[in-house]
Protein backbone atom coordinates (compact mmCIF):
# COMPACT_ATOMS: atom_id res chain seq x y z
CA UNK A 1 0.00 0.00 0.00
CA UNK A 2 1.68 3.47 -1.25
CA UNK A 3 1.51 6.69 1.23
CA UNK A 4 -2.41 7.17 -0.24
CA UNK A 5 -2.87 3.17 -0.12
CA UNK A 6 -6.24 2.42 0.93
CA UNK A 7 -7.66 -1.20 1.73
CA UNK A 8 -11.58 -1.76 2.88
CA UNK A 9 -12.12 -5.03 4.82
CA UNK A 10 -15.98 -5.98 4.61
CA UNK A 11 -17.63 -6.60 7.81
CA UNK A 12 -21.11 -6.79 7.16
CA UNK A 13 -24.02 -3.89 6.01
CA UNK A 14 -23.13 -0.82 6.08
CA UNK A 15 -19.79 -1.55 8.20
CA UNK A 16 -16.27 -2.10 6.65
CA UNK A 17 -13.16 -1.47 8.28
CA UNK A 18 -10.96 1.64 6.02
CA UNK A 19 -7.47 1.52 6.34
CA UNK A 20 -6.23 4.81 4.99
CA UNK A 21 -2.41 5.15 5.08
CA UNK A 22 -2.02 3.92 8.34
CA UNK A 23 -5.32 5.22 9.61
CA UNK A 24 -8.29 3.25 10.68
CA UNK A 25 -11.10 3.98 10.36
CA UNK A 26 -14.90 2.43 10.70
CA UNK A 27 -18.28 2.91 8.96
CA UNK A 28 -21.69 2.74 10.62
CA UNK A 29 -21.03 -0.17 13.01
CA UNK A 30 -23.14 -3.07 13.16
CA UNK A 31 -21.99 -5.83 14.71
CA UNK A 32 -25.10 -8.07 16.51
CA UNK A 33 -25.48 -11.55 15.17
CA UNK A 34 -28.04 -12.46 12.90
CA UNK A 35 -31.12 -12.90 13.27
CA UNK A 36 -32.23 -10.32 14.91
CA UNK A 37 -35.34 -7.68 14.76
CA UNK A 38 -35.30 -4.23 15.49
CA UNK A 39 -38.47 -2.03 15.73
CA UNK A 40 -38.63 0.92 14.23
CA UNK A 41 -41.74 2.72 14.65
CA UNK A 42 -44.32 0.99 12.70
CA UNK A 43 -42.33 -1.10 10.84
CA UNK A 44 -39.57 -4.12 12.41
CA UNK A 45 -35.97 -4.11 10.78
CA UNK A 46 -34.83 -7.31 10.32
CA UNK A 47 -31.14 -8.67 10.64
CA UNK A 48 -30.35 -11.89 8.26
CA UNK A 49 -26.79 -11.94 8.21
CA UNK A 50 -24.20 -11.93 11.04
CA UNK A 51 -20.94 -9.80 10.48
CA UNK A 52 -17.61 -11.42 9.08
CA UNK A 53 -15.99 -9.77 12.16
CA UNK A 54 -16.35 -9.04 15.76
CA UNK A 55 -15.03 -6.18 17.54
CA UNK A 56 -12.43 -8.57 19.37
CA UNK A 57 -11.35 -9.76 16.21
CA UNK A 58 -11.34 -6.11 14.72
CA UNK A 59 -8.73 -4.78 16.81
CA UNK A 60 -8.32 -1.08 17.52
CA UNK A 61 -10.03 1.94 15.46
CA UNK A 62 -8.98 4.99 15.66
CA UNK A 63 -12.27 7.29 14.13
CA UNK A 64 -15.75 6.06 13.27
CA UNK A 65 -17.68 7.23 10.53
CA UNK A 66 -21.17 6.90 11.52
CA UNK A 67 -24.10 8.52 9.26
CA UNK A 68 -26.35 8.00 11.84
CA UNK A 69 -27.13 7.11 15.29
CA UNK A 70 -31.30 6.49 15.31
CA UNK A 71 -31.35 3.74 12.67
CA UNK A 72 -30.55 -0.03 13.92
CA UNK A 73 -29.04 -1.13 10.13
CA UNK A 74 -26.40 1.70 10.88
CA UNK A 75 -25.97 1.37 14.66
CA UNK A 76 -27.42 -2.16 16.29
CA UNK A 77 -26.22 -2.70 19.79
CA UNK A 78 -22.84 -4.08 20.11
CA UNK A 79 -22.08 -1.61 17.49
CA UNK A 80 -23.44 1.54 19.51
CA UNK A 81 -21.28 -0.83 22.79
CA UNK A 82 -18.43 -0.25 20.30
CA UNK A 83 -18.06 3.33 19.56
CA UNK A 84 -16.34 3.75 22.93
CA UNK A 85 -13.19 1.85 21.58
CA UNK A 86 -12.64 4.42 19.35
CA UNK A 87 -10.24 8.26 19.29
CA UNK A 88 -13.64 9.19 18.05
CA UNK A 89 -17.05 9.03 16.49
CA UNK A 90 -17.85 11.56 13.61
CA UNK A 91 -21.57 12.11 13.34
CA UNK A 92 -24.11 14.58 13.00
CA UNK A 93 -24.93 17.34 15.67
CA UNK A 94 -28.23 15.56 16.84
CA UNK A 95 -26.16 11.97 17.20
CA UNK A 96 -23.66 13.81 19.62
CA UNK A 97 -25.85 15.14 21.31
CA UNK A 98 -27.40 12.30 22.24
CA UNK A 99 -24.04 9.78 22.28
CA UNK A 100 -21.91 12.16 23.85
CA UNK A 101 -18.39 10.92 24.85
CA UNK A 102 -16.11 10.79 22.06
CA UNK A 103 -18.50 11.77 19.81
CA UNK A 104 -18.43 14.90 17.24
CA UNK A 105 -21.24 16.52 15.93
CA UNK A 106 -20.95 17.88 12.38
CA UNK A 107 -23.13 19.42 9.86
CA UNK A 108 -23.06 19.20 6.38
CA UNK A 109 -19.66 20.94 4.65
CA UNK A 110 -18.33 21.75 8.26
CA UNK A 111 -15.11 19.33 8.73
CA UNK A 112 -12.83 18.03 11.66
CA UNK A 113 -9.06 18.11 11.36
CA UNK A 114 -7.44 15.22 13.68
CA UNK A 115 -3.79 14.62 14.19
CA UNK A 116 -1.96 10.97 13.06
CA UNK A 117 1.41 10.90 13.37
CA UNK A 118 3.33 13.83 11.07
CA UNK A 119 -0.19 14.06 9.06
CA UNK A 120 -3.01 15.77 9.74
CA UNK A 121 -6.32 13.66 8.64
CA UNK A 122 -9.21 16.18 7.67
CA UNK A 123 -12.75 14.74 7.82
CA UNK A 124 -15.93 16.33 5.99
CA UNK A 125 -19.40 15.75 6.48
CA UNK A 126 -20.92 16.02 3.41
CA UNK A 127 -25.14 16.31 2.74
CA UNK A 128 -27.60 13.29 2.38
CA UNK A 129 -30.89 12.50 1.85
CA UNK A 130 -32.74 9.37 3.42
CA UNK A 131 -35.48 9.30 0.92
CA UNK A 132 -38.11 11.38 -0.67
CA UNK A 133 -37.67 15.12 -0.46
CA UNK A 134 -40.43 15.75 0.96
CA UNK A 135 -39.68 13.26 4.18
CA UNK A 136 -38.19 13.74 7.46
CA UNK A 137 -36.28 10.46 7.93
CA UNK A 138 -33.94 12.68 10.53
CA UNK A 139 -30.50 13.96 9.67
CA UNK A 140 -28.31 12.03 7.74
CA UNK A 141 -24.28 12.90 6.81
CA UNK A 142 -22.03 11.36 4.37
CA UNK A 143 -18.17 11.99 4.20
CA UNK A 144 -15.44 12.56 2.24
CA UNK A 145 -11.74 12.03 4.23
CA UNK A 146 -8.35 13.23 3.00
CA UNK A 147 -4.91 14.33 4.06
CA UNK A 148 -4.55 17.96 4.54
CA UNK A 149 -1.49 17.78 2.78
CA UNK A 150 -2.92 15.42 -0.28
CA UNK A 151 -6.46 16.65 -0.58
CA UNK A 152 -6.37 15.73 -4.20
CA UNK A 153 -6.10 11.84 -2.54
CA UNK A 154 -10.15 12.03 -1.15
CA UNK A 155 -12.08 8.95 -0.30
CA UNK A 156 -16.10 9.53 -0.17
CA UNK A 157 -18.42 7.24 1.71
CA UNK A 158 -22.16 8.03 0.89
CA UNK A 159 -24.05 7.09 4.58
CA UNK A 160 -27.87 6.61 3.61
CA UNK A 161 -28.96 8.27 0.68
CA UNK A 162 -30.21 8.57 -2.68
CA UNK A 163 -28.80 10.59 -5.23
CA UNK A 164 -29.73 14.13 -5.06
CA UNK A 165 -27.49 17.36 -5.50
CA UNK A 166 -26.10 17.44 -2.44
CA UNK A 167 -24.42 14.10 -3.60
CA UNK A 168 -23.50 15.86 -7.01
CA UNK A 169 -21.83 18.67 -4.91
CA UNK A 170 -19.30 16.33 -3.50
CA UNK A 171 -18.23 15.70 -6.85
CA UNK A 172 -17.76 19.03 -7.60
CA UNK A 173 -16.56 20.26 -4.60
CA UNK A 174 -13.81 17.05 -3.89
CA UNK A 175 -11.49 15.36 -6.21
CA UNK A 176 -12.76 12.17 -5.21
CA UNK A 177 -10.70 9.02 -6.03
CA UNK A 178 -12.63 6.21 -4.35
CA UNK A 179 -16.37 6.08 -3.27
CA UNK A 180 -17.66 3.74 -1.35
CA UNK A 181 -21.93 3.97 -1.65
CA UNK A 182 -24.32 2.31 0.39
CA UNK A 183 -27.00 0.79 -1.97
CA UNK A 184 -29.71 -1.51 -2.21
CA UNK A 185 -32.55 0.17 -2.76
CA UNK A 186 -34.27 0.31 0.57
CA UNK A 187 -37.85 -0.04 1.11
CA UNK A 188 -39.90 -0.39 4.28
CA UNK A 189 -43.18 -0.82 3.33
CA UNK A 190 -44.78 1.01 6.60
CA UNK A 191 -43.18 4.27 5.41
CA UNK A 192 -43.84 3.83 1.92
CA UNK A 193 -42.83 2.48 -1.44
CA UNK A 194 -40.31 4.63 -2.27
CA UNK A 195 -36.75 3.82 -1.93
CA UNK A 196 -34.92 4.79 1.05
CA UNK A 197 -31.29 4.87 -0.29
CA UNK A 198 -29.66 4.60 -3.63
CA UNK A 199 -30.54 2.26 -6.08
CA UNK A 200 -28.42 0.65 -8.85
CA UNK A 201 -29.39 3.18 -11.94
CA UNK A 202 -28.94 6.26 -8.75
CA UNK A 203 -25.12 4.32 -8.10
CA UNK A 204 -24.58 4.57 -11.74
CA UNK A 205 -25.79 8.27 -11.94
CA UNK A 206 -23.25 8.75 -9.28
CA UNK A 207 -20.18 6.70 -11.02
CA UNK A 208 -20.58 9.55 -13.50
CA UNK A 209 -20.38 12.17 -11.52
CA UNK A 210 -17.41 10.84 -9.96
CA UNK A 211 -16.08 10.04 -13.07
CA UNK A 212 -12.86 7.87 -12.31
CA UNK A 213 -13.31 6.96 -9.20
CA UNK A 214 -13.84 3.36 -8.09
CA UNK A 215 -17.05 2.09 -7.03
CA UNK A 216 -17.06 0.05 -3.74
CA UNK A 217 -20.75 -1.04 -2.74
CA UNK A 218 -21.77 -1.36 0.97
CA UNK A 219 -25.34 -2.16 2.65
CA UNK A 220 -26.89 -4.08 -0.09
CA UNK A 221 -26.94 -7.40 1.51
CA UNK A 222 -27.84 -8.84 5.30
CA UNK A 223 -31.10 -7.16 6.20
CA UNK A 224 -34.78 -7.90 5.14
CA UNK A 225 -35.58 -4.27 3.49
CA UNK A 226 -33.43 -4.43 0.67
CA UNK A 227 -35.23 -4.46 -2.74
CA UNK A 228 -31.77 -4.69 -4.86
CA UNK A 229 -28.61 -7.18 -4.57
CA UNK A 230 -25.66 -7.55 -5.71
CA UNK A 231 -26.57 -8.80 -8.99
CA UNK A 232 -28.80 -6.13 -9.76
CA UNK A 233 -26.28 -3.55 -9.19
CA UNK A 234 -23.30 -5.63 -11.67
CA UNK A 235 -26.18 -6.11 -14.37
CA UNK A 236 -27.10 -2.12 -14.35
CA UNK A 237 -23.31 -1.13 -13.92
CA UNK A 238 -22.98 -4.01 -17.05
CA UNK A 239 -25.95 -2.44 -19.03
CA UNK A 240 -23.81 1.22 -18.61
CA UNK A 241 -20.80 -0.27 -19.72
CA UNK A 242 -19.36 0.60 -16.32
CA UNK A 243 -18.82 -2.76 -14.95
CA UNK A 244 -14.77 -2.55 -14.62
CA UNK A 245 -15.75 0.67 -12.04
CA UNK A 246 -17.08 -2.07 -9.22
CA UNK A 247 -14.97 -3.36 -6.80
CA UNK A 248 -16.45 -5.84 -4.24
CA UNK A 249 -15.80 -6.64 -1.12
CA UNK A 250 -15.33 -9.83 0.63
CA UNK A 251 -16.65 -10.73 3.49
CA UNK A 252 -13.69 -10.47 6.85
CA UNK A 253 -10.68 -10.13 3.42
CA UNK A 254 -9.13 -7.02 3.25
CA UNK A 255 -9.09 -5.88 -0.43
CA UNK A 256 -6.74 -2.84 -1.88
CA UNK A 257 -7.91 -0.12 -4.16
CA UNK A 258 -5.37 1.81 -5.73
CA UNK A 259 -6.16 5.60 -5.51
Amino acid sequence: MNSFGLKLTYIGGPTALIDFAGVRLLTDPTFDPAPAEYPSGAAILRKLMSPALTPDQLGHVDYVLLSHDHHHDNLDHKGREFLSQATKVFTTTEGAQRLGNNSVGLKPWQHAEVKTGARTLRVVATPARHGPANMDRGPVLGFVFFFADAPNQAVYFSGDTVWFEGVQEVAQRFPIKAAILNLGAARVAEVGPFHLTMTAEEAVLTARAFSTAPIVPLHFEGWAHFSEGREKIAETFSSAKMQERLHWLQPGKGVAINL
